[in-house]
């Protein structure tokens, strides 16, 4: 988005305005956060608040920043109460959107905090998907639990429950099969995983975790509500962030369902995930 840099340049006038509007749509913010980026750029322009082009850019980036801060869900990995039993996080997402991927990159990173991680294969339908993440789990090293395959998702997350309080697991991972977002009959098999959850664990999952494809543009927004609708999601981890500069979708997302921005998957490696900082987000993807 450097273009960005070389409009803030000329000032801020009607002509400029509508090629912010142009640039912020082309990068994915969507419409609704596009028009009020604009319109608070043009308001505090005419209070005299934007005289330069360092100045244009600190308003929209504080903007941008605002509007990932809304909310009052925090940012940060939520954890189980005391005593109750391990963190259970629910990875859910589509087809193709990196979700087993991240599910072993979260892992990863818990057990470099010290912590003791169980690995959930709930996908019991793609061919290989056990054998993945078992594979996973034995780099990270993280405990492994997986049902037959063909079998009932949800019973594999009440079996991981039980399996990461006998082993002393400060965390389990359930990692669930990718799924269209517009197929009813596989978002209630969602949904029932959940409700399984909560008859063994009525605090859990602590966190469900919608992992999205940042490269997929407004497409993202759409599995997002839909998502939402069958699931609380109560927080989001945004893929393949290295492979485009369009970086608006992070904020249109947030945007739709108000759920909080928790990672942003950068490559393929197993270091390759970072903790969403809404700030260094809006710096970067102007820059970008």
């Amino acid at each position: 988005m450097t273009d960005i840099g070389v409009l803030a340049r000329g000032g801020v006038r009607a002509g400029n305005l509508e090629r912010l509007e142009e640039l912020l749509l082309e990068a994915d913010f969507g419409v609704p956060v596009t028009l009020r980026l604009v319109a608070e750029v043009e308001r505090r322009a005419l209070r005299g608040e934007i005289r330069t082009e360092a100045d244009f850019l600190a308003a929209l980036q504080r903007e941008i920043a605002a509007a990932l801060k809304a909310g009052n869900a925090s940012p940060q990995l939520a954890r189980a109460p005391e005593g109750v039993g391990p963190t259970v996080v629910l990875v859910m997402g589509v087809n193709g959107s990196g979700k087993t991927t991240f599910a072993a990159k979260l892992a990863a990173f818990l057990v470099r905090r010290g912590e003791r991680v169980l690995l959930a294969a709930a996908d019991t339908f793609r061919a290989g998907a056990l054998d993945q993440l078992r594979v996973w789990s034995e780099r990270v090293g993280a405990d492994f639990v997986a049902g037959k395959p063909g079998g009932d998702p949800a019973a594999v997350a009440f079996d991981a429950l039980e399996a990461a309080a006998s082993r002393g697991a400060s965390f389990a991972i359930v990692d669930t099969a990718g799924r269209l977002h517009t197929s009813g009959g596989l978002m209630e098999e969602l949904s029932k995983v959940v409700r399984v959850i909560r008859k063994k664990r009525p605090d859990a999952p602590n966190e469900s975790l919608l992992v999205l494809d940042g490269t997929i543009g407004q497409n993202a927004v759409a599995q997002a509500r839909s998502f939402a609708a069958a699931v609380p999601v109560t927080g989001l981890v945004v893929t393949k962030v290295d492979g485009t500069a369009r970086g608006g979708i992070v904020v249109a997302v947030h945007e739709a369902i108000g759920a909080p921005v928790k990672f942003l998957g950068t490559g393929e490696k197993l270091e390759d995930l970072v903790v969403f900082d809404p700030d260094e987000f809006a710096e970067e993807v102007l820059e970008s």
